[in-house]
């Protein structure tokens, strides 16, 4: 497999490693399309790749007997699909898939473990970005039992915005009402608030950020404490 340039790389967290620890990574690299709703993890079923997002949105769902998932973590261009590979574990009890369609970056899970294994420094930086990924989870779950689902939504639309670097999502109501965890009678009226507000603009299957500053006014907390915590660990 050809030699891959750091610099051609727009996923934040490899370009942040050292050129040896890219080194260490590249020759395992394989650019790849990621289609919506494309499964990158599945649940009780082994992670034999880890996806590193160019563009594009993926979601950890947290997933009921009765059929029903609720989001409880978001990857972007910022991090990696594959935490628990970095932690040893082969698999989880959640689902990965994507929300919102993108390219990046696969390499198979037996490399990055041989390449951790050789360098303790991208070890150590592989590890940061798990505490920032555990950060994010955590007040996540914070979030969904302690404030209102437009607060929500807005903390919501603050992350994607993040790491989509376009004003215009495309997300279907279905999809909204998952990451919630809200019927999509819920997600109308909370949609229906922010763009009344002017910080919107709402049609099915797709929201335009209108105003960002007012958008993070009309957001929680949750995304500072969030954004807070990432800026010290992954200066």
């Amino acid at each position: 497999m050809a030699q891959i340039e750091q610099s051609t790389v727009r996923n934040r967290l490899l370009s942040a490693l050292t050129p040896e620890d890219f080194g260490l990574l590249s020759p395992h690299l394989e650019a790849v399309d990621l289609p919506f709703k494309q499964v990158l993890i599945a649940p009780d079923e082994p992670i034999t790749h880890v996806h590193f997002p160019d563009s594009g949105l993926g979601s950890m769902l947290a997933l009921f007997e009765g059929g029903g998932s609720l989001e409880v973590g978001m990857i972007g261009q910022d991090g990696m699909v594959g935490v628990p590979v970095i932690l040893g574990a082969e698999t989880v009890t959640q689902e990965c898939l994507m929300q919102v369609p993108g390219t990046g970056w696969r390499m198979a899970a037996a490399a990055l473990r041989k390449a951790t294994s050789q360098s303790p420094s991208l070890h150590a930086a592989l590890l940061r970005y798990v505490m920032a990924f555990l950060a994010q989870v955590s007040q996540t779950a914070a979030c969904n039992g302690a404030h209102r689902i437009d607060e929500r939504l807005a903390r919501w639309l603050l992350m994607a915005h993040d790491r989509c670097h376009d004003d215009r999502i495309p997300l279907t109501q279905e999809f909204l009402s998952t990451m919630l965890g809200v019927r999509r009678a819920g997600v109308t009226v909370a949609a229906s608030t922010l763009q009344r507000a002017g910080i919107i603009n709402y049609v099915s299957g797709d929201i335009t950020v209108l105003n960002r500053p007012a958008l993070e006014v009309a957001s929680c907390e949750c995304y500072g404490i969030v954004m807070e915590q990432v800026k010290r660990l992954l200066p």
